[in-house]
């Protein structure tokens, strides 16, 4: 429903524009915000969506010359300098500051509704072929991998080239020193333990990175008859339990840097240094990221001796919680399933299986970064919204 004005009006010496919305509603403006976004040819270019306003050019102390409302649907300002503002009364609304109003805004842009789970889980499963032919299948499959963090799809051919698929789908896969994509199979001389057929602990891909991607495909092309099942854990559900029942472990996690290394050659050579604290919380103590990988944690360990001890420690007891039988999920997948899963937050491993004389387990794996995946859900949700 489109937004109308009753009442639009200057205060505290014109430095903030007050509004009364026909819903009872009373937004507040400052005017240096209004100024800094006006949307004249002048000031912004609509064709790039971007502003065209320096702040060199921005006068912080701007006030409203004066004041206009226009059919209860656009503001109209003239500011001391003579320049010319508008600005529409849904442009308006949807930007107001009001706390309530902001959450709205945020909940729509980043999508942040999580639901933990631990071993009782239904996986989620759609169809590969109906992802990457129907928006609203899409849709679905990037809202519920951002909600719960993985999606199986089903159908795919037992072949390499389908996780490059979805990488279109999506706009484009994340190179790494491992390639676009990667083949997990059993290889002399492995470059990584996952091109192995031991066991994988439960670890996140990539922390060897400063930035590891965000999203993780896994297509299976050929299974082992036995073993080699996956394992996946939340981690996000982990983090709280272990806040829960040791503070302190919590504490040492989410404040040690630890330093990670890949060294090795795949798609070029490499020499891969990092340093993150296994547990990342953001600035209101909210986990967004896990960076664990026991195969690539580096031998050097820049912290003092004495805290050497209480962080293995408390990483053991992280690690011991993923391995509660009530926390991890176990399943087995077959060819053409391909896993797509949130790297941030999902710890996955793989059961054990028989070396053989020919390759008994293949699958082919792919990266996306979180933002590209965004990018694409916020526009599946306006094309979904639009065809129905």
């Amino acid at each position: 429903m489109s937004s109308a004005i009753l009442k639009v009006e200057a205060l505290d010496a014109e430095r903030l524009v007050q509004i009364h919305w026909d819903d009872g509603e009373e937004s507040l403006y400052p005017a240096v915000w209004l100024r800094d976004n006006c949307q004249c040819p002048c000031c912004y270019l609509d064709s790039a969506k971007a502003r065209k306003l320096l702040i060199e050019a921005l006068d912080v102390n701007t006030w409203v010359k004066h004041l206009t409302l226009i059919n209860q649907r656009k503001v109209h300002i003239i500011w001391p300098d003579e320049h010319i503002s508008d600005f529409e009364a849904d442009w308006l609304k949807k930007r107001c500051f009001s706390q309530k109003s902001r959450a709205k805004l945020q909940k729509e842009l980043f999508f942040p509704e999580c639901q933990y789970w631990g071993a009782s889980l239904h996986l989620p499963t759609l169809d590969f072929e109906d992802v990457l032919t129907s928006d609203e299948h899409a849709y679905k499959w990037l809202s519920t991998l951002k909600k719960i963090g993985i999606v199986r799809l089903t159908g795919a051919a037992a072949q390499r080239g389908e996780v490059a698929k979805l990488g279109k789908r999506i706009g484009f896969l994340y190179l790494t020193f491992y390639g676009h994509t990667w083949q997990v199979q059993d290889k002399i001389d492995a470059n990584n333990v996952a091109y192995t057929t031991g066991k994988l602990s439960f670890h996140t891909d990539y922390p060897a990175l400063h930035h590891p991607p965000g999203v993780q495909f896994l297509h299976c092309i050929k299974q082992t008859a036995t073993g080699g099942e996956s394992e996946i854990v939340d981690g996000f559900n982990v983090c709280l339990q272990l806040k829960e029942q040791n503070p302190k472990a919590f504490q040492i996690l989410s404040s040690t840097f630890v330093d990670f290394t890949d060294i090795g050659v795949d798609f070029c050579d490499f020499s891969v240094q990092s340093k993150h604290k296994i547990i990342e919380v953001d600035n209101k103590g909210q986990v967004i990221r896990i960076n664990f990988n026991n195969s690539t944690r580096d031998t050097i360990f820049d912290i003092p001796v004495e805290k050497v001890q209480p962080f293995y420690a408390a990483l053991k007891e992280f690690v011991d919680l993923m391995n509660n039988k009530g926390n991890k999920f176990t399943f087995k997948m077959h060819p053409g399933d391909v896993i797509t899963f949130d790297n941030w937050r999902l710890l996955h491993g793989r059961r054990s299986y028989e070396a053989g004389t020919e390759i008994s387990r293949h699958l082919e794996g792919g990266y996306a970064d979180w933002d590209v995946v965004m990018s694409r859900l916020r526009i599946l949700k306006k094309a979904v919204k639009i065809e129905n």
